[in-house]
């Protein structure tokens, strides 16, 4: 039985979806006008983890990611790099996606832009309006009364009378209310302005999710989830305007992953302390001009989030990548023995230990920390045993988390710079010079050359080369 921590209520609750079999899942994605960093691959990986975990217990998901791509901060690089607003929008979506290829996110059933549903945001708009819970500023703007909705702060717990609101706006009936239509001023771009029976204008951040999230799966939704820092206001301004448009609970369940930390700080683009998911999982390759990923480092960044729980605060340290490159080494070196890779249609049975204790961990608010101490677990057990009915039961049980997919053998050829044997010297040794120094330890041993063979083997090692001579007579090399 499925419990989820509901933040919400702020207690772990039994999962019962509004219709059996099938979930509503609204999760706010990202706003495209840069590179996704690693606090974007956190939320990513999270709600990706809960969808295949909502898919093997045999709901059917509907599974709705948002993309923001109209708001200040787009427009404002449309005007200072003087290119239309779409072919910034687009250029990073195409990003966005290729990151999330890159870290074995599955797509959602649905990623719905902003800027396609201007009609049903107006829509709501207007039924704020004519209940008169909204009102039109003297600029212009579309405010919404925060004090109309008596709930307000039932999710983050804030109590209305303490917020402190900033600077006074004469515009705003109360410091409070927030915009949801901006009226448009004469410096924005024409590609920022839309047709209102208010007149030309934008749509407030808010409003958008709220009419993205009714539009695309109705109300109420069983799931709304997103980052930590959407819990206020974003998420507690969607709870107004939702609810008091359709007079119904806008989500059963609410769903926030923990903050990722850099150092004391909160990893954020308007703090300047963060990574790109393209610095840690691959390069830019100037000739060529494209990106080019590396598997083995893509995984290990998916590796390291999952290794948290969700919930929790997780802290980036290039000691702690390490960490994780290293650990899901270990994993791969379990499953580089011969018949691994046999009968991909393998079914887990539920029943069997290892499985059940996964299954548990799982069904104990996403507890993918306990999952991934199921698969040391069995690995463990493999390295013992040697038994393949285990090596497939480790495969499928870590294919639910994302992770152990790629061929073992060619996974270990890929350098990787989260290695403690890294530097800038080594791995220059390509796979041709490698395979031909194999073949020349080989036949030195098989001539008793041993001295020479050993002479090959530290080359390669000091080369950050690792050689495994198998039972069968073969050797298998991996970057370290």
């Amino acid at each position: 039985m499925l419990r989820i921590y509901n933040t919400l209520t702020n207690k772990k609750e039994i999962f019962k979806p509004i219709t059996p079999g099938f979930v509503k899942m609204y999760v706010c994605g990202m706003t495209v006008y840069d590179y996704c960093h690693l606090g974007h691959a956190r939320v990513m990986i999270v709600f990706d983890i809960i969808y295949r975990w909502f898919k093997i217990l045999g709901l059917k998901v509907s599974y709705v990611r948002n993309i923001t791509d109209i708001d200040d901060k787009i427009i404002n690089k449309s005007i200072n790099q003087k290119i239309p607003i779409n072919e910034i929008t687009n250029f990073f979506i195409d990003a966005m996606h290729n990151d999330e290829i890159a870290l074995g996110v599955l797509s959602p059933t649905l990623e719905p832009k902003a800027t396609e549903y201007i009609e049903s945001i107006l829509n709501i708009i207007e039924k704020l309006h004519n209940k008169g819970i909204a009102y039109i500023s003297k600029n212009g703007d579309i405010n919404f009364s925060v004090r109309s909705f008596k709930k307000y702060g039932i999710l983050s717990g804030k109590n209305i009378n303490q917020l402190k609101s900033g600077e006074l706006d004469i515009n705003k009936h109360d410091p409070l209310d927030f915009v949801l239509w901006k009226a448009s001023k004469d410096k924005d771009p024409i590609d920022s302005k839309w047709n209102s029976k208010y007149g030309l204008g934008r749509p407030g951040w808010h409003i958008e999710c709220s009419a993205m999230s009714h539009s695309s799966l109705g109300l109420p939704l069983d799931i709304h989830g997103g980052g930590p820092d959407l819990k206020f206001p974003h998420h507690e301004n969607e709870i107004a305007q939702s609810e008091s448009a359709f007079d119904c609970l806008l989500a059963n369940t609410w769903i926030h992953c923990g903050p990722l930390m850099m150092g004391k700080e909160k990893m954020s683009k308007s703090v300047g302390n963060f990574f790109t998911i393209r610095q840690i999982i691959g390069y830019e390759d100037i000739l060529n001009k494209n990106f080019v990923i590396n598997k083995r480092e893509a995984e290990m960044l998916r590796f390291f989030i999952v290794r948290s729980h969700y919930r929790s605060i997780q802290t980036y340290s290039q000691e702690h990548l390490i960490d994780a490159q290293n650990s899901l080494d270990k994993l791969y070196r379990v499953l580089n023995i011969e018949g691994a890779d046999l009968d991909v249609n393998f079914t887990i049975k539920w029943d069997n230990y290892f499985a059940k204790k996964f299954e548990n961990a799982m069904n104990d608010d996403f507890n993918t920390p306990i999952a991934i101490s199921v698969l040391f677990e069995l690995a463990s057990e493999i390295n013992r045993n040697k038994s393949i009915n285990n090596i497939l039961i480790l495969k499928n049980l870590a294919k639910i988390l994302g992770l152990l997919q790629q061929d073992p053998k060619s996974y270990f050829k890929l350098p990787t710079r989260y290695s403690i044997n890294y530097n800038v010297n080594i791995n220059k040794l390509n796979d041709e010079e490698i395979e031909k120094l194999i073949l020349a330890r080989y036949i030195a041993k098989k001539e008793n050359r041993y001295i020479d063979a050993d002479k090959i083997r530290n080359f390669l090692l000091s080369n950050s080369i690792s050689l495994e001579d198998t039972i069968d007579g073969n050797t298998i090399w991996s970057r370290i």
